[in-house]
């Protein structure tokens, strides 16, 4: 549904503080005077090279502003438009350039033979010799690895049933260059419902890295190419799923926050976020219930991303129907990783002060397995805790096969 003008100005902000005291950074980062300073006020304001809030990179985008807004201001959105101002006048570092890419990144890397195997034994050796601390990315970290096959490549060689009922599977570039197994575990759940699942070559990453590190342009493009296929399949009555939340979120409501055209707010409603997806099937009374039994205890933690498109907890909802299944709610905020933000050498601090309850809550370890739909929140729980979490859609996919 189209957004109210209200969210996209600051001048319904009420100074009420309601955003600070629901910030995660600003509470790991005193020296962050908040989010409503930098787009809602600050934006009110003439922004020029000289006039620069100096808080504007402390702002993670992990929407818990948005949500705690009584007036409904899309805080860090506008937080995100002033980030892009900002890099209209001043030059993007190194690392900022590496960390927004990682399509193109991933692209390069499988060009070459064997290309996936170098890189990540030169991100291995990268760390042991300080070498991405040296240009602004933290060394404490693991950069993500890169699969031996991207999913799209390894979806050619994927057998399915062929069906009438089909959807378009967003990969976004996590699942498709560093997680592939989830893809796999979505095309089994689907099937497993009847769904024929078809892959677009012609999707760009969702843009949600580009955004954050203040590309805005280009973040546009991906937006632009985007919508353009969302609406093709769109004429086709085939939607498109994702099972990145930080992807589902960008294609069904930033792109209109950010870019504010008519084809987006009617591409954003043939998108769904995949356990989304699964829930509606469930409503109508189509959802394959033919579960194997599973006796396990998994602890939820739900993202920021996927608390912000208001539909519920669907993941826990679907698993909690299989026989054996209990789901606990981490219910410790934010997991402080917030996409590529927890990867820069001068916020990895904040990112793991972020996530001390989450991973205090983790310690107690009163369960089986940690789920989360999100790619980096599964990474961030895996460094801090040497836990690794997985998506709620691989679990679906053991007890549908």
């Amino acid at each position: 549904m189209k957004k109210e003008i209200a969210a996209l100005t600051g001048d319904y902000c009420l100074s009420c503080t309601a955003c600070m005291a629901n910030c995660p950074v600003m509470a790991a980062a005193k020296e962050y005077r908040g989010p409503k300073l930098v787009g809602p006020a600050h934006g009110r304001m003439h922004f020029s090279q000289e006039d620069v809030e100096d808080s504007l990179e402390f702002c993670s985008n992990c929407k818990n502003c948005d949500r705690a807004c009584p007036s409904g201001v899309a805080v860090s959105t506008l937080n995100m438009l002033a980030r892009a101002k900002y890099f209209e006048t001043h030059e993007h570092t190194h690392s900022e350039n590496i960390l927004a890419h990682t399509e193109r990144m991933a692209k390069l890397v499988r060009k070459i033979p064997f290309g996936a195997t170098f890189a990540n034994l030169g991100m291995s050796v990268g760390k042991i010799f300080g070498i991405f601390k040296m240009i602004g990315i933290a060394g404490e970290r693991d950069m993500p690895r890169y699969a031996s096959m991207p999913f799209r490549k390894k979806f050619r060689d994927i057998v399915q049933k062929p069906a009438d009922k089909k959807v378009v599977l967003f990969t976004g570039c996590y699942i498709n260059d560093n997680e592939p197994q989830v893809g796999d575990a979505f095309v089994k759940v689907m099937q497993a419902n009847g769904y024929e699942v078809l892959i677009d070559e012609e999707f760009n990453c969702c843009g949600s890295p580009l955004v954050a590190m203040g590309f805005f342009d280009e973040a546009r493009e991906h937006a632009s190419n985007n919508v353009r296929r969302i609406l093709e399949w769109k004429k086709k009555n085939i939607p498109v799923v994702t099972p990145c939340t930080s992807c589902s979120l960008m294609l069904k409501e930033e792109y209109h926050e950010l870019f504010d055209e008519e084809k987006i707010f009617e591409a954003a409603t043939n998108v769904y976020d995949a356990f989304e997806f699964l829930d509606i099937l469930d409503e109508r009374g189509e959802l394959n219930r033919n579960f194997k039994p599973l006796d396990k205890t998994f602890l939820y933690h739900v993202p920021c991303h996927l608390k912000s498109q208001a539909i519920g907890l669907p993941a826990a909802e679907i698993l909690e129907e299989i026989n054996g299944v209990k789901v606990k709610l981490a219910d410790a905020g934010c997991c402080g990783i917030s996409g590529n933000y927890g990867f820069r050498k001068d916020r990895y601090e904040i990112s793991m002060k972020v996530g001390e309850k989450l991973f205090k809550r983790i310690a107690r370890k009163d369960f089986d397995e940690i789920i989360s739909d999100c790619g980096t929140c599964r990474m961030q729980i895996n460094h801090a805790t040497k836990i690794q979490p997985v998506h709620p859609l691989e679990i679906l996919a053991r007890v549908n096969f």
